[in-house]
């Protein structure tokens, strides 16, 4: 995942960790705005990796089940300081947002009234100003010519008009197969092969234990009747099988959890209501969910079992899939294709600008005003993301009480 130059220097555990953590306490806005942030912060900011780098790494985790920002920050981490790495980037990321939602969980009553506010709506337009600027980056990039900036707009619409997983699918898809057709002179420049950050043994024995503990956990599940083992069973299928994020994999969980009793739907709905409130990923809801559960073990030990179990799937899928990815992105083909397919992901980002983002966060006059100040501060200003979010917040709250 390197590239040449000083900024591929290997870092730390520690250094990831601490960039991470503080991505992980700042980072509103869901998985889309996520992206923006890291972009922001590991391309533009700190050049860790380059726009290609990037790009393709999102290409990977948008193929994959599971987390996909989640699986972009464990697979930056992989590549700056190594497995330690992609742990640390992992809890940074994680276990504020998880620690927040188990706090809720032991005061549910006495949180209550905090999850309304207008405060919460400016997290949703800071969303929309750190979202619209990526795409600007990222189209200045990864489209910069009349073929590829069409083939993101093509991409953006097929997303739109088909508004599930299946449509983000099919334009990717479509990104390759154009970019096989059309872009085989564009840009010319060879890519060279990264160094192998995980063997292609490792990578073959992740994939068995993924797709290993994907048929073994109900068999041993029912046979031995164990909660404990039902509960890894249930929220482990989740992080495998939920394409499209965070959102997806809710009525899954509300499916395992609710009709068995484990939690109570007012309880789940609660914790969902706090989940949109915190940053970091919408998977650390699984994280409420085993802290509150009704069942064995519940409480602390309920959601570490839960919250391992949910992301479990990310790190075998990350590492599984990324000696293969690289092997396959130095082939000339297979580089024509991932520019259509790097033209594509703008297009799934020009799509999620607008839905769920716009939608979301743009309600009246003054959330367009606010939103627009924001892209300016980020923009122009150079101001910390963590800044905007906050300023959004306060700015929401203030234009709702004129």
């Amino acid at each position: 995942m390197n590239h040449d130059g000083p900024a591929a220097a290997a870092g730390s555990p520690l250094e990831v960790l601490t960039v991470f953590l503080r991505l992980g306490l700042t980072s509103f806005g869901g998985p889309v705005a996520h992206l923006g942030y890291f972009r922001e912060e590991f391309v533009v900011r700190r050049r860790w990796l380059d726009d290609e780098t990037y790009a393709d790494l999102v290409a990977l985790c948008q193929f994959l089940p599971g987390p996909a920002s989640s699986q972009v920050g464990i697979a930056i981490g992989l590549s700056r300081a190594g497995y330690a790495g992609a742990l640390a980037a992992w809890a940074g990321f994680t276990l504020p947002s998880a620690i927040v939602l188990v706090l809720f969980a032991y005061g549910l009553s006495a949180f209550g009234d905090a999850l309304g506010g207008f405060w919460l709506h400016g997290l949703k337009v800071a969303a929309v100003a750190v979202v619209a600027l990526a795409v600007l980056g990222m189209l200045r990039t990864l489209a910069p010519d009349r073929t590829r900036a069409t083939l993101a707009v093509a991409a953006a619409a097929i997303v739109l008009v088909f508004a599930n997983i299946w449509g983000q699918m099919a334009a990717l898809i479509f990104g390759a197969v154009a970019g096989l057709l059309l872009l085989r002179d564009a840009d010319g420049r060879p890519r060279k092969p990264r160094p192998a950050i995980v063997s292609r043994g490792v990578a073959l024995v992740s994939l068995a234990v993924f797709f290993g503990l994907l048929v073994a956990l109900p068999l041993v599940a029912t046979a031995t009747d164990s909660q404990p083992l039902h509960l890894v069973d249930a929220f482990y299928r989740a992080g495998s099988l939920v394409f499209g994020g965070g959102h997806v994999v809710l009525p899954l969980l509300q499916a395992e959890v609710v009709p068995s009793g484990w939690v109570g739907n007012d309880a789940f709905l609660a914790g969902y209501g706090a989940a949109q409130a915190v940053p970091g990923p919408l998977f650390t809801f699984a994280a409420f969910l085993g802290a509150i559960m009704n069942v064995a073990p519940g409480g602390l030990a309920g959601a570490a079992l839960c919250l391992v179990a949910i992301f479990a799937p990310s790190f075998l899928l990350v590492i599984g899939a990324l000696p293969f990815w690289d092997g396959l992105r130095t082939q000339p083909l297979a580089q024509s294709a991932l520019k259509g397919v790097n033209a594509a992901v703008v297009g799934l980002l020009i799509a999620a600008l607008y839905d769920p983002v716009f939608v979301a966060g743009i309600t009246r006059a003054a959330d367009f005003a606010l939103a627009s100040a924001a892209f300016l501060l980020l923009y122009l200003w150079k101001t910390p993301p963590w800044l905007v979010v906050a300023l959004c917040a306060v700015g929401a709250t203030i234009t709702a009480a004129l």
